[in-house]
This record gives C-alpha cells, structure tokens and sequence, in this order.
C-alpha cells in the first residue's frame, strides 16, 4: 500500500540513505529501528517531503509521492510526527488539534474517536500545549496528525523522553488507533521493548541501509539489540 523503493538521500553532498526499499501493507505496523545517525530521522524527512529524495520513488497506493511538497503528501494521505513532537506550546491543546485540518479548523469538531483514545487530552484541551508532560505532548502530536485522516502515519522516535508509564500508553493507544482507523503505521525507535509490543515486523537500519528484518514472531532479538547497541 505504500512503497519507497531504492530510495537515495541525504544533505548537501553527503549521502545518508543509500538504496533502501519499504513495503508496508494496509494496517500493518512497521518498526525500523537503530541507532542515532543511521539515518532514520533522515528516512522520515524524506518520506514526507522535508528532505528531497536524490533517487527512487515513493508512492501511496500506486499514486507518486516522490516529487509532491510536504502539504500535498499529507493530503494524499501521509501524517507524520516528528522527533521532539514539535507541538505549539502557547496554543491550547484543541488549538494544537484544529491545526491539523484541512479547512473551518475553527468550526470543524473535533472526532470524538480522538479524545476516546487520548483522554487526558479531553481533559486538558484548554490547558496551553506547553504546560503538557512530554508524554502527553506526544499523545497530543499523534492527535494533531490523525485529524489529517491519514492512510499512512509516520512517528519518529515517538518514545524519546517520556516516562515508561506513559510508552505503555503510546503502545496501547497506537494498536487502538490501528483497528479503528485501518490505519498503516511506521515507526523508527530504539526502544526494542515498545516495538515489540506494536510492531508487526521490525527492520534494522544501519549506515543508511536496511541490514536486518523479522517479523515480530520470529524476531531474532539478540541480533537485534546488538544492532542498537553502542
């Protein structure tokens, strides 16, 4: 349903990714995974369009992404969460939500389905985004991008930070997201623990390349954990 293939990119003259192909089906939650700088922040920058791919193609569905600004890729579908959550602190947080519509962001309500998943964002929607926990801030970018009626949703590093009370949560709240919405979801963490709870496969990046992949039941977790290892 969303496929990047042979997909090249970087900065400037240094090149980060280095041919990586990625094939993820409707609903299925996909976890790529390693260590900082190798390249999994730079991999979602990509897919949404903040970074420009040098080479490959990206497409949603059959329909290209690859060349499409960043406003017209969440339009097609595509929602991403990025490392540091990015949430606008002096703005309330149904402020912060609304910003994630399209039109009538004033008029438009808010699902219902948003606060089911996320209450504690109900009972703090006039509170500022800034006052929030990190953990509640992270719940809170998840809502802003899912009013967006993604097909894909992209969350980088959606643990950094935040308590393990809370990544439990994030976990629960994520799988309940999936069955409701029939949602497709990638995630790049470090946290093997949180990935295995979510994650229907799990794919190691390193150096720019995909370099090991399982699915969750056969997940090879030793091989793994040396891979996010320092």
């Amino acid at each position: 349903m969303f496929d990047v293939t042979q997909l090249v990119a970087g900065y400037g003259q240094s090149t980060v990714l280095k041919g990586i192909d990625l094939s993820v089906g409707e609903a299925e939650i996909v976890a790529v995974m390693g260590r900082n700088g190798m390249g999994k922040t730079t991999l979602f920058k990509t897919l949404i369009g903040l970074l420009p791919a040098n080479e490959g193609r990206i497409a949603l569905q059959g329909a290209e992404l690859t060349r499409l600004p960043s406003f017209r890729r969440v339009r097609e579908g595509v929602a991403y969460v990025p490392q540091g959550r990015m949430i606008f602190p002096a703005l309330t947080v149904e402020e912060n939500i609304r910003t994630g519509f399209r039109t009538r962001a004033l008029s438009t309500p808010i699902p219902e389905e948003i606060y089911a998943v996320f209450p504690v964002l109900f009972d703090m929607r006039r509170r500022r985004g800034g006052d929030l926990s990190g953990g509640q801030q992270q719940q809170l970018a998840i809502a802003r991008a899912l009013v967006t009626n993604p097909r894909v949703l992209l969350l980088d590093e959606p643990t950094e930070g935040i308590q393990p009370s809370i990544i439990k949560d994030i976990a629960r709240s994520l799988l309940e997201i999936r069955k409701l919405r029939n949602l497709a979801i990638v995630v790049s963490e470090q946290v093997l623990s949180f990935t295995m709870e979510i994650a229907d496969r799990l794919i190691v990046i390193d150096k720019g390349r995909f370099v090991h992949e399982d699915r969750r039941e056969n997940a090879n977790v030793a091989t793994i954990s040396r891979y996010l290892s320092v």
